[in-house]
C-alpha cells in the first residue's frame, strides 16, 4: 500500500528537479532550443492539461490526497463520536425547534393581550374626553352676569404647594383671590 502522502512529495521534488535544471534558461544564453523544451506538434496542440484528460484519477496532487484520504477508513471512536454528535444534534435541533414555537405562541398572546388591553385604555380615554368636553361645552354655554370670575376661579389653581411652575407666581394668585372675594 503506497502512502499518498510519500507520493505527493515525490511528485513535488520531481517537478521541483525540473525547474532547477535551469533547462529552460539555456535558451536565453546560446539562443539555441533543448530538446526536452521543443514541441513534436502533438504537445504544441496541447493546452492546460488536455494531453493528460485520459489518465484514470485526479491529475492535481491535492485532489490525490484528498482523494486518498476519503478512502482512508475512519478509526471506530471517531465514527462514533461523529455519530454521537449528529444525534445529539438532531435533539439540540428539535429542542430549539419546539422552544421557538413556543415562544412565537407565548408571544402572540402576550401581543393579542396587549392590543385587548390597548383598545380598552382607547375606549376609556374616549369616553372621559366626551364626558370632559360635555361638561366644558356647558360650562361655556352658561354665561350669566356675575359668574365671570367664579369660572375664572375654578380655572385657577390657588394652592400654592401644588404648582409645578418654576416662576413666583404668588402676586398673581392674591390679585386673582382679592377679585374673587370682591367682584
Amino acid at each position: 500500500e503506497e502512502d499518498p502522502a510519500a507520493a505527493f512529495l515525490a511528485q513535488q521534488e520531481s517537478e521541483i528537479a525540473g525547474i532547477e535544471n535551469d533547462e529552460g534558461f539555456s535558451i536565453l544564453d546560446s539562443g539555441e532550443i533543448p530538446v526536452s523544451l521543443q514541441g513534436d506538434g502533438v504537445t504544441d496542440a496541447v493546452m492546460n492539461g488536455d494531453f493528460y484528460q485520459d489518465i484514470n484519477g485526479p491529475t492535481d496532487g491535492y485532489a490525490a490526497i484528498s482523494h486518498a484520504d476519503r478512502l482512508q477508513a475512519e478509526p471506530e471512536s471517531i465514527r462514533k463520536w461523529r455519530e454521537e454528535q449528529r444525534t445529539r444534534l438532531e435533539m439540540l435541533d428539535e429542542n430549539s425547534a419546539k422552544q421557538e414555537t413556543e415562544w412565537k405562541e407565548k408571544a402572540t398572546k402576550e401581543l393579542e393581550e396587549w392590543y385587548f388591553r390597548q383598545e380598552e385604555l382607547l375606549q376609556k380615554t374616549k369616553a372621559n374626553n366626551r364626558a370632559a368636553e360635555e361638561a366644558f361645552v356647558s360650562d361655556v354655554e352658561e354665561t350669566s352676569p356675575g359668574t365671570e370670575w367664579e369660572r375664572v376661579a375654578r380655572l385657577c389653581d390657588f394652592n400654592p404647594k401644588s404648582s409645578k411652575q418654576a416662576k413666583d407666581v404668588s402676586r398673581m394668585r392674591s390679585v386673582l383671590i382679592s377679585l374673587k372675594q370682591s367682584p
